[in-house]
This record gives C-alpha cells, structure tokens and sequence, in this order.
C-alpha cells in the first residue's frame, strides 16, 4: 500500500519533472503496482493526449484548406506562390496521414469538424493578407476526399 507521504511525492514529482514522473508511472505500471500509481494526474494526462490529438488534426486540416484556398481563388499571387502552396500541402497532407494511421479513430472527427475548419481556414486568410471576404465562397467547391487526396490539387 501506498503511503500518504509517497502520494505526495509523486504529485509533487509530476509538478516538478514532468519526464520523471512519465517514467515512475510507466514502471509502477509495468510492474503492476497500481495502488502506487499517481491516478488523478494519469488520467488528466490520459485526457490531454487525446485533445491534443484532435487540435493536431484540426490545425493538420485549416492549414491544407487555407492553402488550397489560395491555389483556386488568389489569383494575383498564384503565379509566384503556387510551389509554396503546394509543398504546404503534401506536407500538411502527410503529417496529417501519420496522425490517422496512428489513430484511424480520429478520421471521423474530419467529418464532423470539416465545415467550421473551411470556415476558419477563410477567416485566417482574409485576416493575414486583408483580402475580401468575397473572394471566397461560404461553401467549399472541393470536398474532405479531395481535400485528402494525395493527388488533388485544383488548376
């Protein structure tokens, strides 16, 4: 049985060495002491790994459309700027490739998130190059496939 004392060291471990504390919850684990586990930051842990996972996939996600984005509708920089664009997004495509083949779970989540990350992705390039808002339609002539695709880029 665990000892209040040794409880409090490792949530005063988990304040102070992070990396340590992973590495005394993976042993007290692997070694099935479980009554020594510090639970409420494991999990809490647990939880954060998760949403990070989701953000990862949603920023994966903007920056594909932001680019796509500016390869159909902007017109005056596609000339200079369209190798840019389109290395950002193989690269944005593959990274975001690795997330769902290490959490294929998370592939639901594009569809559920695809509409209000176009709409972001809309509002981010009107606000870093002051473009109007016009210049882009409320809804996405391409879609998540496409957007996935490895081999979609627009003319």
């Amino acid at each position: 049985m665990v000892s209040p004392s040794q409880s409090i060291s490792l949530k005063n471990l988990y304040e102070k060495d992070f990396y340590l504390w992973l590495l005394t919850m993976a042993k007290l684990l692997k070694e099935q002491r479980f009554n020594e586990v510090d639970l409420e930051n494991l999990i809490e842990e647990i939880e954060a790994m998760g949403r990070s996972e989701k953000r990862e996939i949603e920023s994966r996600l903007i920056t594909i459309l932001e680019h796509l984005l500016k390869l159909i509708y902007w017109q005056a920089e596609k000339e200079n700027n369209a190798r840019g664009w389109r290395n950002t997004i193989v690269e944005q495509r593959e990274q975001l490739n690795l997330v769902l083949k290490d959490s294929p779970s998370l592939k639901v989540r594009l569809d559920e998130i695809f509409g209000v990350c176009y709409q972001k992705a809309i509002k981010i390039i009107i606000r870093k190059y002051e473009l109007p808002a016009t210049m882009f339609p409320s809804e996405p002539c391409f879609s998540l496939e496409d957007v996935l695709n490895a081999d979609y880029f627009p003319e």
